[in-house]
This record gives structure tokens, sequence and C-alpha cells, in this order.
């Protein structure tokens, strides 16, 4: 499995360096985000999200920062692999376990039957599982 991060979703219209001005503005020039959003052309509502998002990273607001917001995804995808991975060994443990009754089903027939003696038929069973 890669570790390479894939982006999720569409691409951002807008380029990192954009948005970092934009947000800029408001912050450090404490314009507010009407008035920039209409100069620069961005909906108020994106450019308040960005607003929002940086705040929680500068710590003036609570919330998940980005690191924490993609530890959160890792964290959860890992999860997720560890879940299948435990759900695929219950199944074939369980698997497992049903053909070795099934063999000593099998076996223990065999000896009522007088085919055979218990401890070749024991024998063969720890064979067959080394």
């Amino acid at each position: 499995m890669s570790n390479k991060k894939k982006p999720r979703g569409r691409p951002s219209k807008y380029p990192p360096e954009f948005r970092r001005d934009a947000v800029a503005m408001v912050l450090d020039e404490d314009r507010p985000i009407a008035e920039v959003a209409r100069a620069i052309g961005v909906n108020s509502g994106t450019l308040g999200n960005w607003v929002g998002l940086e705040r929680i990273e500068r710590g003036d607001r609570t919330g998940a920062t980005a690191d924490e917001r993609s530890e959160l995804a890792g964290l959860r995808a890992e999860n997720t692999q560890l879940r299948m991975e435990r759900d695929l060994l219950k199944r074939s443990l369980a698997f497992w376990v049903k053909e070795t009754e099934r063999h000593e089903a099998f076996l223990d027939r065999a000896v009522v039957k007088g085919h055979g003696r218990r401890f070749v038929a024991a024998d063969w069973l720890k064979l067959r599982a080394a």
C-alpha cells in the first residue's frame, strides 16, 4: 500500500496562495469578510470558511487543526483496515475449526468401524496440520 496521500474530492478552484492572501486581508488588515469577498470576486461564505479555518489554525478559535484532521483521517483509515483484517481472520478461523471438526468426525467414524487405530488417525491429523 502506498504512503502517498491522494487528494480527496475535486481540486480547489483557488490556489493556496490566493486563499492565504485573502484570509490575510481579513485577519491582518481587519477588513470585513463581505468587503474583501466582493473585491476579489469570491463568495463571502467561501471566504468566511477560509477565515474560520485559519482562526482555528492560529488558535483564535477552538476546533481541529489541519494536522489533527489529517491525523484523524489516517487513524480512521487504519481502523477500517484493521477491522477488515480482523473479520477475515475470524472467518478463516471459523472455517479452519469447521474443517478440523469435520475431519475428526470422519476419523472417529473410521475408528468405530474398525478401519484404523485411533493413534494412527491422530498422527495423520498432526501431519496434515503441519
